[in-house]
């Protein structure tokens, strides 16, 4: 399949539903060829700014633009963008060679294609998703992952502009969804189709994505890509959303943090000393010893652990003393203001002799700061 390259743009968009603005002056540039994600929480407008772009919803204000000419408009048929969605989207009672030929036998007759042409069209779709053997086979005798595959090459028969992926993979298990985004992404670097992914799977997106779009109540917080993204997130909203993070707040002297404070006399004490600042440290960011290493050391207690694959889990109870930190961790959005979750490698649990109710000391390997934001 050739490469096609067709950038997109958005300038302004807005949309509201009733007095629900779901789209807030977006104006996003996705390059051409390249495999991009919209990414962000339930509700954020990502969904509503995919079906922008498809035409399937028309903004209130703005423009859509594909290779810089104004789409806005523009009947979806007539953009000739092809739509995957979260559930398929099949016909049951039809085999996945007629629903994948369902496309091209629907065209104006001007512009359909033989009978012969769109067997051919379809076989080369079919074998591309790895599923030409299956061609006779209904959709309730396929697995979710092979449906959905079918879903795609129906989208793709009729050699569409542009890819849109709304949470292709988000009703099936969480193996198959590893198994069927890595597929993916072996397929976009194969036919190089502008693609867009609506997903709210961080790992998702930062694992298939030459380009990660994040979105919160229907504004842009950060493009760029999936490395930019994760390792210089703009504000809080995007680290946290990001993944597990501990939270608290201390003074950074030279780049190293020398004091900690509670949270009630950081307050009081920001309105004249603008060093204390929020510090956001990722779980496998720490260091842990069974003794004070460092003055600036925090102390906890461990209140348990747990088995995460190639780590061990550590949740850890502040000693709650003048120098350690009122902190927290926001794995989801919740957080306790003397707790921490540290992830710690298997042969370092095992050195310290760890167990539940030990006392331990811990410090950050690295951090970032955001001055008077975030919780």
């Amino acid at each position: 399949m050739r490469d096609r390259s067709m950038t997109i743009e958005t300038k302004g968009i807005r949309k509201a539903f009733g007095t629900h603005a779901a789209l807030a002056d977006v104006s996003i540039e996705l390059p051409g060829g390249k495999l991009n994600s919209l990414l962000g929480p339930s509700g954020c407008g990502k969904t509503t700014l995919l079906r922008v772009i498809a035409g399937l919803e028309q903004p209130d204000a703005g423009a859509v633009l594909f290779d810089n000419e104004d789409q806005t408009g523009v009947h979806p048929r007539r953009r000739k963008v092809g739509f995957v969605f979260q559930h398929y989207a099949l016909f049951r009672r039809l085999t996945v060679f007629e629903n994948v030929a369902f496309g091209l036998r629907v065209k104006p007759r001007a512009q359909r294609p033989s009978k012969d042409e769109i067997r051919r069209a379809v076989h080369e779709m079919l074998s591309l998703v790895q599923l030409d053997n299956q061609s006779h086979k209904f959709p309730h005798e396929m697995s979710g992952g092979q449906r959905q595959r079918v879903a795609l090459a129906r989208a793709l028969v009729i050699k569409p502009r542009i890819l849109l992926l709304d949470e292709p993979f988000g009703a099936l298990d969480a193996n198959v969804r590893k198994d069927l985004r890595r597929w993916l992404r072996r397929l976009h670097d194969e036919i190089h189709l502008t693609s867009i992914l609506v997903t709210h799977d961080q790992e998702e997106a930062l694992e298939v994505s030459d380009k990660v779009v994040v979105m919160n109540e229907g504004r842009i917080e950060q493009t760029g890509s999936p490395e930019a993204i994760y390792r210089s997130p703009a504000n809080p909203f995007v680290y946290e959303f990001l993944g597990s993070v501990n939270v608290f707040r201390g003074r950074v002297k030279e780049d190293r943090l020398v004091h900690y404070e509670p949270v009630g006399r950081v307050e009081r004490s920001l309105e004249l000393d603008t060093d204390h600042q929020h510090i956001y440290v990722r779980p496998h960011e720490f260091e842990i010893s069974a003794r004070r290493l460092f003055p600036e050391d925090l102390s906890g207690r461990i209140l348990r652990s747990g088995f995460i694959g190639h780590q061990i889990r550590l949740e850890i109870e502040s000693a709650g003393s003048e120098d350690a930190p009122t902190g927290g961790n926001r794995p989801g959005g919740g957080r306790r203001d003397d707790f921490f979750e540290i992830h710690v490698p298997f042969e370092v649990f095992d050195e310290l002799g760890l167990k539940s109710g030990d006392s331990v000391y811990f410090r950050p390997r690295s951090f970032r700061t955001f001055l008077g934001e975030g919780i």
